[in-house]
C-alpha cells in the first residue's frame, strides 16, 4: 500500500522537477528521494533473503548515473521491488517474522526491520505528497492517517 501510493505520486511529478532539491536546506534531489523510497525495501530484501548485514547505508545506495531519470522510470523500479516483496512474503513460512537477522545494531527479529522499512518509506511518501502540493499539484490518493495508523512515524514531515 505504501509503495503503491508512492508510485502514484511519482507518476505525477514533472520530470523537469526531479533534479530539484526536496527541501531547500537538504542536499537531496527529488529523484534521489523517490529512488530511496523503493531502495529501502530492496535493502530489506537483501538482508532477509541474501543474508547481507542490514545497515542504514544499504538503503542509501543511489541509482547509477543516467538511470531512473523520470518519475515513471522510478515507479517501474518500484514494480520490481514490490514484486520481490510480495514473492518473499508469499514464500515466508513463519509470518510472525520472529526470525532473527544480523543488523548493525545486533541480531534483530525481521518484524522490527520490516516495520522500520515500512514507516521509513511511508514518511518519504508523505514528503513526496508535500513536494507535489508545493509545486501546485494535488496528490493522487496520498496516504491517509488511517492507513498510517500504528506506524511509528515522526510527528513532523521533515524530521
Amino acid at each position: 500500500m505504501v509503495l503503491r501510493a508512492a508510485q502514484r505520486l511519482m507518476r505525477q511529478l514533472p520530470d523537469a522537477k526531479l533534479l530539484e532539491r526536496v527541501i531547500p536546506n537538504r542536499d537531496r534531489s527529488i529523484r534521489l528521494m523517490c529512488h530511496h523510497i523503493f531502495r529501502i525495501g530492496e535493502a530489506y530484501l537483501e538482508s532477509v533473503e541474501g543474508g547481507v548485514e542490514y545497515a542504514v547505508q544499504l538503503a542509501n545506495i543511489p541509482p547509477k548515473d543516467g538511470t531512473y531519470m523520470t518519475g515513471e522510470e522510478i515507479a517501474r523500479y518500484g514494480d520490481a521491488v514490490i514484486a520481490r516483496l510480495e514473492n518473499w512474503w508469499n514464500k515466508l513460512d513463519d509470518k510472525s517474522c520472529q526470525q532473527k537477522i544480523k543488523t548493525f545494531f545486533g541480531m534483530q527479529p525481521i518484524h522490527m526491520l520490516y516495520e522500520r522499512s515500512t514507516w521509513h518509506s511511508a514518511q518519504h511518501a508523505r514528503q513526496l505528497a508535500a513536494v507535489l502540493e508545493g509545486i501546485g499539484i494535488t496528490p493522487d490518493q496520498p496516504l491517509t492517517p488511517a492507513q498510517l495508523a500504528g506506524l511509528p512515524l515522526p510527528e513532523r514531515l521533515w524530521e
